[in-house]
């Protein structure tokens, strides 16, 4: 099997690394400085310099030709949510390719996911998600990581495990898609609020509570969206969900961290370097949620403190203020 990974971010670098060790595998960079840079190197200095490149991957800028390259294998796009349907629009020529995307989010503007941004963009190709809990740099070193892989489309799911089942990488398989996407997005989002309780030092009880009714927010919004409730019991729900709220390298979390400090949402993101997809995601769940009737307390309070309408402890004070209820409502 060929592949391409399209996208030479941390996490693109970090799966096209493990494929290349059993598959022909190419990485495309939009940036030709990059992808010369990294032909030199042999490594991603911009987003992931520790980890060097082996010799059978190949990096390239052109992009017709890595396209080629996967042509009766697999295309895998690891760009931000905003550049999945550039990148679609882009395969309109290509025959029924096979795709799975990476990126983990609601397209700004449409509030879509990525499924409804493909059946817009490239309404011809197979395509699902691969998604769960993962840092890029983890990958890269070979430690153990559980994915899964989420499609409609039985052929694709076993694509994915042949091409990427293998060593410390063990790929699980749903066909519940949406459930997958919701996921990926939404624990995005309850990861900045999870910062910021870090942040506040409101203690562990504090986090857990957040991380608990957090998945509740994620499942109902999901269910209304049309996945199955169980899905958000796996990796792409809980176990993603857990890892983004608590793990020291995840960027989402680093934003509630600073916000809490009191550093401007501009000043953040600037410094950080690399996109969290939360802060892009967090008005788009809410506009998906009003859309079906769902109530998203947290994401609602996420959503008013990035827009500067309420500091931290505004916001906390306004969750703390909440009727009591079942906790299953």
């Amino acid at each position: 099997m060929n592949l391409t990974v399209l996208g030479a971010g941390a996490w693109g670098t970090a799966l096209a690394i493990h494929a290349s060790a059993a598959y022909a595998t190419r990485l495309w960079a939009r940036d030709a400085a990059q992808a010369a840079q990294m032909r030199s190197l042999r490594r991603n200095a911009r987003y992931l310099p520790e980890v060097a490149l082996p010799p059978a991957l190949q990096v390239t800028s052109d992009f017709a030709a890595a396209v080629r390259h996967a042509r009766g294998g697999l295309l895998v796009v690891a760009t931000p949510m905003a550049g999945l349907d550039t990148v679609l629009r882009r395969l309109a020529g290509e025959a029924d390719p096979a795709v799975l995307w990476l990126c983990k989010g609601f397209q700004e503007g449409t509030g879509w996911l990525g499924h409804e941004v493909a059946q817009a963009a490239a309404p011809n190709a197979r395509v699902g998600v691969l998604s769960g809990p993962s840092f890029a740099i983890e990958v890269a070193r070979g430690q153990p990581t559980a994915l899964v892989a989420a499609s409609r489309d039985a052929g694709l799911r076993d694509a994915a495990v042949e091409a990427f089942h293998a060593g410390s990488l063990r790929i699980y398989t749903s066909a519940d898609p949406v459930g997958v996407e919701v996921g990926g997005a939404v624990k995005n989002v309850l990861a900045i609020a999870t910062g910021i309780v870090d942040g506040m030092q409101l203690g562990q009880n504090a986090r857990a509570a957040l991380v608990t009714r957090g998945l509740a927010e994620m499942t109902r919004l999901g269910v209304a969206l049309g996945a199955e409730a169980q899905t958000f019991m796996g990796l792409s729900g809980l176990g993603d969900l857990v890892l983004t709220t608590t793990g020291d390298l995840s960027r989402n979390r680093s934003v509630g961290l600073r916000l809490a400090e009191g550093v401007p949402l501009a000043r953040i993101l600037a410094e950080l370097g690399h996109v969290a997809e939360g802060v892009r995601s967090a008005p788009m769940v809410l506009q998906r949620a009003h859309a079906r009737g769902i109530e998203m307390p947290i994401v609602d309070a996420v959503v008013q403190v990035l827009d500067g309408r309420l500091a931290p402890a505004q916001a906390l004070e306004l969750l703390l203020r909440r009727d009591a209820r079942p906790e299953g409502g």
